[in-house]
């Protein structure tokens, strides 16, 4: 997998009251942060930045800026570190160019397998059935 480094000049943090463990210094201190990388800054090739955009449509808004939340450390620092490599692993993840898929037929052989197998099928089914009271 591709490493990809954020440039953090080109980042914007916001910090937030945090919810959940922390007792009363959670109600006191901004430790949550809020990443935003305003994605043409980045200079990503087209390709890739359609790719960011198709994979992390929820995260990315009007203004092309991937937003990443952290809040699950009691330090804003950690918090910070935390968004800034999540950031980096969406953006990694976008620069894999996916493999191309090429149509195949199946085998002759694989076809008659597969017809065998259900007519195989067919009949154990045809022996569970009632017999019928013909003469």
């Amino acid at each position: 997998m591709h490493t990809y480094i954020l440039p953090t000049k080109a980042c914007e943090f916001r910090y937030v009251l945090a919810s959940g463990p922390g007792g009363q210094h959670v109600n006191k201190t901004a430790t949550a942060v809020e990443l935003r990388v305003p994605l043409p800054k980045l200079g990503l090739p087209i390709n890739v930045l359609k790719r960011l955009l198709a994979q992390q449509r929820g995260r990315i808004n009007k203004e092309l800026e991937l937003i990443v939340q952290a809040s699950s450390h009691r330090s804003q620092l950690q918090n910070k570190d935390d968004a800034i490599r999540r950031a980096e692993k969406l953006i990694a993840a976008a620069l894999l160019v996916p493999k191309e898929r090429r149509a195949t037929k199946p085998t002759l052989s694989s076809k008659r397998r597969r017809v065998d197998k259900k007519k195989q099928r067919g009949s154990v089914k045809n022996q569970r059935r009632r017999p019928s009271l013909d003469f």
